[in-house]
């Protein structure tokens, strides 16, 4: 893997054909540290929103040992990357064969289910172990979310006192989860959630060991600037400590997107101008899947020198694929004299974007630099300076 000092001079010095994955590994150090010191209480990497063997160890070596994973894949990756690693199974939905060998082999212990179906499924695959931690996922609300992933999963009201008593019986430790949804745009989301996790609890009288508040932590994005992480953070934790749960419960959550979106960015290439419309080396079957099938808008800058003065206008993408679904409509906001030739950093790209990359058509680049310059927009900066200012030089 190659470094360079920022993306500005990689794209002017190198003039790069294929698109260029930057990826800053002092950022995802600084989230993961930010977590680890703020969250009040357990933080696991959501591993499916960037499953890089590169990006797990960074996370490792500031403070995360926890790693929610959804499918033996992601176990056996995260087992074999960092042997030491806690893994919690958090897919509601896995195949028997899976939790065997996610139990037996790579020492999982914890579980999360929906369904009675899919506590016989665990408890017949580990042969009835006594060691188990089950989290019951609840359905909650998504409606102050980004992203729904409230129809897919979770218990509904009326099976949740059943599956928690049935759970209770076969668990060594009794958890209840949820996830907000993706992209979280207010703490409400949490209190509301939090509040659908009390009224489970009080019907079912069951003792609960583990909260786990799930992902859905927001990073900032054009038109979805978040409030600070640690408002999140506070309203979960009095949630939390109202809950009627025993002293010794511990609270957890999953970070995602949170944890590695600022950790890399994506310089392309214009190939051709056509009026508003930018025809870039890489796209929807690329590292730019959100900005194609969700609408998602990521930051984007012109890497140009002299730097352009003309005004800023609005700009839609097509990839390089022959799909016409290979497009983008943002807007995005450049220079109105974008010209083929020109190079773009596209920002905040860390999450998920590597991990929804095809090949189709050909198109593509494993081509991956380290950069030591910031990301184009951060939660973080904040949190750093002022640990920063505490530093004291002898």
């Amino acid at each position: 893997m190659h470094k360079h000092h920022n993306a500005l001079g990689l794209a002017t010095t190198l003039n790069p054909v294929d698109p260029v994955t930057l990826v800053r590994p002092h950022a995802a150090a600084r989230a993961a540290r930010f977590f680890v010191e703020k969250f009040p209480g357990r933080s696991m990497y959501a591993v499916k929103a960037n499953p890089s063997p590169e990006l797990l160890q960074i996370l490792w070596d500031n403070g995360i040992t926890h790693y929610d994973v959804a499918s033996l894949a992601e176990v056996r990756l995260v087992a074999r990357t960092l042997p030491e690693a806690t893994l919690c199974f958090m897919h509601p939905v896995k195949a028997e064969e899976a939790v065997r060998e996610a139990y037996f082999t790579h020492g999982v212990r914890t579980f999360s289910l929906d369904s009675l179906e899919e506590l016989e499924k665990i408890v017949r695959a580990t042969n009835a172990a006594t060691d188990l931690t089950l989290c019951v996922r609840l359905r909650v609300s998504s409606e102050h979310s980004k992203l729904s992933l409230a129809s897919k999963f979770g218990a509904a009201p009326h099976e949740a006192k059943e599956l928690l008593f049935a759970a209770r019986q076969a668990a060594d430790a009794l958890g209840i989860c949820f996830h907000v949804g993706s992209q979280a745009m207010t703490p409400e989301a949490y209190s509301n959630a939090m509040e659908r996790v009390r009224a489970a609890i009080v019907e079912a009288a069951v003792t609960v060991d583990v909260i786990d508040v799930g992902g859905g932590f927001p990073s900032s994005y054009p038109g979805m600037e978040p409030p600070p992480l640690e408002r999140f953070f506070e309203t979960i934790h009095r949630a939390f400590e109202s809950l009627p749960v025993s002293y010794s419960s511990e609270l957890w959550c999953e970070p995602g997107r949170a944890l590695c979106a600022e950790y890399s960015s994506l310089i392309v290439r214009v190939e051709k101008r056509r009026g508003s419309e930018l025809y870039i080396n890489d796209g929807a079957y690329g590292a730019l899947f959100d900005a194609a099938h969700i609408g998602w808008r990521f930051p984007v800058r012109l890497l140009r020198e002299p730097d352009s003065r003309a005004r800023d206008m609005e700009f839609s993408f097509y990839g390089p694929t022959c799909d016409d679904m290979d497009h983008m409509a943002g807007p995005f906001m450049l220079p109105a004299d974008m010209q083929a030739g020109d190079y773009i950093e596209i920002g905040m790209l860390g999450a998920y974007g590597s991990a929804m990359r095809t090949a189709f058509n050909g198109f593509g680049s494993d081509q991956i630099v380290i950069v030591d310059d910031e990301p184009m927009v951060s939660l973080y900066d904040d949190a750093f300076q002022e640990v920063a200012s505490n530093v004291v030089t002898l």
